[in-house]
């Protein structure tokens, strides 16, 4: 069993995947996106998925603003799900200019940092717990995980108490 990702520990590096303007797919580094930054990276079960879609993702977009005047550079959503689910999920927030949504199409990343779980006997294959991180120059300074379905820790609320 892995250890989860905590406070001190320097998030492993790995690689993400979003459709670009013009469909194409292009492949980001973590450490690209958070080398030298104060960055949130938060991650969900699934896209399209109650929780995530209604509370987890709308709070970040609506506290992106105030994120930033804290000094966040970057929102990172994190879901494994293909780069067409995540793109078509972005879609459904046009409001959302600060959050990017990034496909852990394989899970490799979210097991990187211990935080798979593992939804096979619900049809769902190896998900990614639900969580947030604020990351500073590659440091994670808070690791905000959740226990099970719950959504009580890792708010975009709870990231900004921590700033």
């Amino acid at each position: 069993m892995s250890t989860s990702i905590a406070v001190g520990d320097t998030v492993p590096d790995g690689t993400l995947s979003y459709l670009d303007d013009y469909n194409k797919k292009q492949d980001v580094s973590i450490h690209s996106l958070t080398a030298g930054k104060k960055v949130v990276i938060f991650a969900v079960p699934g896209a399209f998925t109650p929780t995530c879609s209604q509370r987890h993702v709308p709070g970040f977009i609506e506290k992106a603003e105030e994120l930033k005047s804290k000094g966040v550079a970057e929102i990172l959503c994190i879901s494994v799900n293909d780069i067409f689910v995540m793109q078509a999920w972005s879609k459904t927030y046009p409001e959302n200019k600060d959050v990017k949504f990034l496909a852990d199409g394989s899970g490799d990343y979210i097991r990187a940092l211990g935080l798979h779980l593992d939804l096979a006997d619900k049809g769902l294959g190896i998900r990614s717990r639900r969580f947030s991180l604020l990351v500073d120059h590659l440091k994670v300074k808070v690791a905000n995980i959740e226990s099970g379905g719950e959504f009580t820790v890792s708010s975009a609320d709870q990231i900004l108490k921590a700033l």
